[in-house]
């Protein structure tokens, strides 16, 4: 059961804002339910915002929280003057300190995050997205030399999210190839991943987190059992110790934890603030 409404206002997605405001809301022990209301750029549909947001804070009886990254004046001045809720106007905390101390003027654009779907930027995500689909858990091995990382570990571990989410966030082309018992049995990597060894990153899992998560796919079988999990564990560690490739453990970390570990290590280039994600 949610503890607490937050609304996310925008006139664009509003996934930034969305983004911004789970992680401060993360910070506090409760489960909020959050409600994104995007494309508001007029003033009808400011008001329309309005009415639902402080709709809410009667219903529950408690005063929603509002994330918002409106920029245009007219329509901000709606929500501000009219919304029953605690207004977090993320635009308005950080770019006027920013025009202050750049000595500039914001453009104040609606929609500015959208010029991003014309950028280079945009069109290399789109592309490390593509590849990284096709190179999910070992579906193709054609031009694996292309990929900027090769996540390996054991079925379940936790390489597709982190794939996804290195080709979301940073624009990485990323595969990843499962090691499967035939590996452990010849005591070697796969021998497609041989010629790019110093792409290769690995990830392992605690055995029993892992047959808890293998359980829920296929209960009572060989392939979730501890026993079978243990072993698989064991073999893919050893396996990447062998090849000299690094890994981490994928047990307790969240997907960016993983993700930000895996560029420290591969590709520490790859961290540089990126205006445009």
């Amino acid at each position: 059961m949610h503890t607490r409404t937050v609304f996310v206002i925008s006139d664009g997605t509003g996934i930034t804002a969305e983004t911004f405001g789970t992680a401060l809301m993360a910070q506090f022990d409760i489960t909020p339910r959050i409600v994104r209301i995007p494309f508001v750029d007029t003033v009808d549909k400011a008001h329309q915002a309005v009415r639902q947001i402080n709709h809410s804070g009667e219903v529950e009886g408690k005063n929603p929280i509002v994330f918002s990254t409106l920029v245009n004046p007219d329509v901000v001045a709606v929500v501000t003057q009219h919304c029953k809720g605690l207004l977090m106007d993320m635009f308005g905390t950080f770019v006027q300190p920013l025009e202050d101390e750049l000595g500039l003027k914001s453009q104040h654009r609606v929609g500015r995050f959208s010029d991003i779907s014309q950028s280079k930027e945009y069109l290399n995500r789109m592309e490390a997205i593509n590849y990284t689909l096709a190179h999910d858990d070992g579906q193709t091995h054609a031009d694996l030399s292309g990929a900027d990382v090769v996540l390996i570990g054991v079925s379940r571990s936790g390489k597709t999210p982190t794939s996804l989410y290195l080709a979301m966030q940073f624009g990485l082309k990323v595969a990843n190839y499962p090691l499967i018992p035939e590996d452990f049995d010849r005591k070697q990597l796969p021998p497609v991943l041989e010629p790019i060894r110093k792409k290769l990153f690995g990830l392992t899992i605690d055995p029993q987190r892992l047959s808890d998560i293998r359980n829920e796919r296929r209960p009572n079988s060989r392939y979730a059992s501890l026993q079978n999990c243990r072993h698989e564990v064991a073999e893919a560690e050893a396996m990447m110790r062998r090849a000299g490739a690094q890994w981490l453990s994928s047990t307790h970390k969240s997907i960016e934890e993983i993700s930000t570990t895996v560029l420290q290590q591969v590709l520490p280039q790859r961290l540089g603030v990126n205006l445009h994600g």
